[in-house]
């Protein structure tokens, strides 16, 4: 009896199974050679005595590096796309790696068509020509897990844009997160002093959950009714799920029209109004209130939350109306962590150092420090994480500085929940800072955290209105 044997298909099952292992040998290959590179640019750069020199050596090694880290990123794709986004922040990183990883939103390399095709009928169980009056087979868009398409139903006037995942690329994605863990041991331990390992275990389990387009279907759908129940206007705009059209791998959504956030800039100069002007100041202004209001909302009234408002998830619609786009990533906070949170940014709000200490405490994070005035340090850190706003004459932050922080108070234990809180205000504070505007969200949501604590049953009535009385000057009371 004869044996058949494809050699193609063995070769495409060897090639699958070595797919991870190829992956992970280019990500520690890159990865220390771009550590090592600043390691040792670290020794030359402290024989510089002249303090202008080694400002410009530090640039010319910050636009190698960049180069390097834009290549990974761009060549390996997946997961590296978002650590692209999450890195490439005008206020945390330095500005040669912002210039080039900005451009990595929605840059996935697109799958061929067909192939999307193939997915979309046995997921929706119809042939493409009997769903759809057309199909664009040209996508709107192409991230790390899946693409975008416009299409229009049968029947219907309206367009619709439907998500489609990648073949393949949970487990690519998941090898990716796991060296990136590995990676984050290592530096906690050498030059970061704080719990990167549980931040990146809080990635692994959010990154998991958007491989479910059922459960995003779900997380939008309820966000979309929470923010229209309690604002006479939702202060975004959120797609309305199309139902029926939902699987595991795809999702059909309306159609918002809109232009990327990053690209708001060149809209208004088309429009001949001056990017510098009043009224483009007050048009940014408009869009960042309305944006961070929905998230002190999400995040301090309902404890349900969007965790990924990366600039490629944000549109501008007429009117300077926000549209939220992107629903994989959201995290539902416990009670406890989010009035807890509410405490810490009153604390913030008030600059009370002893208030931001107890927070830390009462959420968890597990401190330890020798430095001089300790409290005051405290509160430092807690502003340079959880607030938007940066300091008097900061435009960027160091956190790998010496004098930073995280530096002087080690962060020995953190909530893996708390770090989608914590990526977020991040996320927040680059687009204030990409939009030119010096922004506390935890001034924006004092009032949201005073009024959810009372509901808790953690401040009453007659200290709201000490609170209120006393104005700006207000001390805070919660039980």
């Amino acid at each position: 009896m004869l044996l058949h044997f494809d050699l193609k298909e063995f070769q495409e099952k060897v090639s699958t199974q070595l797919r991870p292992w190829q992956r992970s040998f280019q990500f520690w290959v890159r990865a220390a050679d771009i550590y090592t590179g600043y390691k040792l640019f670290q020794v030359r750069a402290s024989l510089e005595k002249d303090v202008k020199k080694q400002e410009v050596m530090w640039e010319k090694q910050h636009e190698v590096a960049a180069d390097k880290i834009y290549s990974m990123c761009s060549e390996l794709g997946g997961f590296f796309l978002k650590v692209a986004q999450i890195v490439g922040k005008p206020d945390l990183a330095p500005a040669p790696w912002v210039k080039r990883l900005v451009t990595l939103c929605d840059q996935a390399p697109a799958t061929p068509y067909n192939v999307i095709r193939v997915v979309l009928e046995k997921e929706l169980g119809q042939n493409i020509d009997e769903l759809f009056e057309y199909f664009d087979k040209d996508p709107l868009g192409s991230a790390s897990i899946a693409q975008v398409h416009r299409a229009r139903l049968r029947g219907d006037k309206n367009d619709v844009v439907v998500k489609v995942q990648h073949p393949g690329v949970q487990e690519l994605m998941m090898t990716d997160i796991r060296n990136l863990q590995a990676f984050a041991l290592y530096i906690q331990k050498t030059d970061v002093k704080f719990d990167l390992f549980s931040v990146t275990k809080e990635m692994e389990k959010q990154i998991s959950y958007e491989f479910d387009f059922v459960r995003e279907a779900e997380a939008m759908a309820r966000i979309r009714h929470f923010l229209c129940q309690n604002n006479k206007k939702s202060p975004v705009r959120v797609p309305c799920v199309i139902r029926d059209m939902v699987s595991r791998r795809v999702l059909v959504m309306e159609y918002i029209d809109g232009i990327p956030i990053l690209k708001l800039g060149d809209e208004m100069e088309k429009r001949g109004i001056h990017p510098d002007g009043k009224l483009a100041a007050a048009a940014k202004m408009n869009i960042l209130k309305n944006l961070s209001h929905a998230y002190g909302q999400m995040i301090l009234e309902s404890g349900f939350f969007h965790a990924d408002p990366h600039p490629g998830n944000i549109l501008i619609c007429k009117g300077s109306e926000v549209a939220l786009l992107d629903y994989g990533q959201v995290k539902d906070l416990p009670d406890e962590l989010r009035l807890g949170y509410a405490r810490l940014v009153l604390a913030i709000a008030d600059n009370d150092p002893l208030r931001a200490s107890e927070s830390y405490r009462d959420l968890g994070i597990e401190t330890f420090s020798n430095c001089e005035d300790e409290q005051n340090e405290m509160l430092r850190l807690a502003q340079t994480m959880f607030d938007t706003k940066l300091p008097p004459g900061v435009t960027m932050l160091q956190p790998f500085a010496e004098e930073s922080s995280i530096k002087k108070i080690a962060v020995k234990a953190f909530p893996e929940e708390l770090f989608s809180v914590l990526r977020t205000v991040h996320i927040l504070r680059g687009l204030s800072v990409g939009l030119g505007i010096n922004f506390s969200c935890a001034e924006q949501w004092r009032p949201i955290a005073e009024e959810v604590l009372y509901v808790a049953g953690r401040l009453t009535a007659k200290d709201l209105k000490q609170i209120h009385r006393r104005g700006t000057s207000r001390r805070r009371f919660w039980r």
